[in-house]
């Protein structure tokens, strides 16, 4: 007889997934957030990790991290800062095998219409920043043989909710466009590209909605419940790993099957 799991506690069984890789993680602000988290992930299953914020956030989570994590402040949307990341990586590491793109702002709906500072404020980030690191992770990763990289996108890529910017779903769905032009591109370069889709997640910026927002989103999951910053963690650690050698092109919703409701 078995008992099934059922619980959503972090995970704190780790195997060696990653062990000898390095990773550039981006998105990697203060505890609690998905970018954080992973890069713990990250450190428990072996990886090196280049912690890269434009917060200054990242410098606190790297030293509670350990001596195998770097700290690197970054605005994606500026190619020179995007190429000296990726330099100062290979400067410490030697090498990049992994990127993990979680770096975005939110969004949340901002009005009616859409302005063109919502749009601009959204589209650079999520959209030109995943164009700036892709591009750059390539060029460092080709050299070496290959690598994975792995973009964050969400469930409002998929579907709308009248909670959620409209500008911001566009740019998420961008992402899962540009994740599959990548994999399909740099495939011959032994290069993987994949996309975790998170739904709603009690990420630090989520802990303070008001009750009714956060039951409302949480009952969007056919699971009834926000997922943990751990559980997307987990699913990009499995796509960045060696497991998962033959997944290209993908995205993947992790979102306790929100967007498997029809309504």
């Amino acid at each position: 007889m078995t008992t099934e799991n059922t619980s959503h506690e972090p995970i704190d069984r780790f195997g060696g997934l990653l062990e000898g890789k390095v990773a550039v993680i981006t998105g990697v602000g203060a505890a609690e957030t998905i970018g954080a988290v992973t890069a713990a992930v990250f450190v428990k299953e072996g990886a090196q990790v280049l912690a890269a914020d434009i917060s200054g956030a990242q410098k606190e989570t790297a030293l509670a991290l350990g001596p195998g994590v770097v700290p690197f402040q970054v605005d994606i949307t500026r190619e020179e800062e995007v190429e000296a990341m990726f330099a100062r990586a290979v400067e410490v590491f030697g090498r990049v095998d992994i990127l993990v793109n979680v770096a975005g702002n939110p969004g949340g709906r901002r009005g009616d219409e859409i302005t063109v500072e919502e749009y601009q404020s959204l589209t650079s980030v999520h959209l030109l920043g995943t164009v700036l690191t892709n591009k750059h992770a390539v060029r460092v990763m080709t050299p070496n043989g290959g690598g994975a990289i792995v973009n964050f996108s969400s469930a409002a890529s998929f579907n709308t909710d009248k909670l959620i910017s409209t500008a911001y779903a566009a740019a998420k769905a961008g992402i899962n466009s540009l994740t599959k032009s990548n994999a399909v591109h740099h495939g011959p370069q032994n290069i993987r590209v994949n996309a975790v889709a998170p739904g709603f997640t009690m990420s630090k910026k989520n802990r303070g909605l008001p009750p009714a927002i956060e039951e409302s989103l949480s009952n969007k999951a056919a699971l009834a419940r926000p997922g943990t910053p751990e559980e997307q963690a987990h699913v990009a650690a499995f796509l960045a790993s060696d497991r998962a050698s033959f997944v290209t092109g993908v995205v993947v919703p992790v979102d306790g099957g929100w967007t498997a409701k029809l309504a």
